[in-house]
């Protein structure tokens, strides 16, 4: 297991097994936090049938932080999430059931 600080390391470097982010985790409950949120904003991304750049224009964030987060390979910071649910029209956050 990764040690130090909780964030040095992507989310996706938190995968015990499988591939992101159908993956099994380890036990960090930021990483487990993140893939949750990256499997609800890929289903809501397709449920609307927009690209990622559709969804940039709409919400503000760059095209790269929404690929990044749907990789796992950056940890979205609230007003990121804010800014995709707005735009979405759905929550994202996934609270404390992960």
């Amino acid at each position: 297991m990764p040690q130090g600080d909780a964030r040095r390391l992507p989310p996706r470097a938190y995968c015990a097994g499988g591939a992101w982010p159908e993956a099994v985790m380890e036990e960090h409950h930021g990483a487990r936090v993140a893939q949750a949120l990256a499997a609800r904003l890929q289903a809501a991304i397709e449920k609307r049938g927009w690209s990622v750049a559709e969804v940039s224009r709409r919400s503000g964030v760059a095209r790269y932080t929404i690929a990044k987060a749907l990789a796992g390979e950056a940890w979205p910071d609230l007003l990121t999430i804010a800014n995709l649910e707005r735009a979405l029209e759905v929550d994202l956050w996934p609270g404390r059931e992960v």
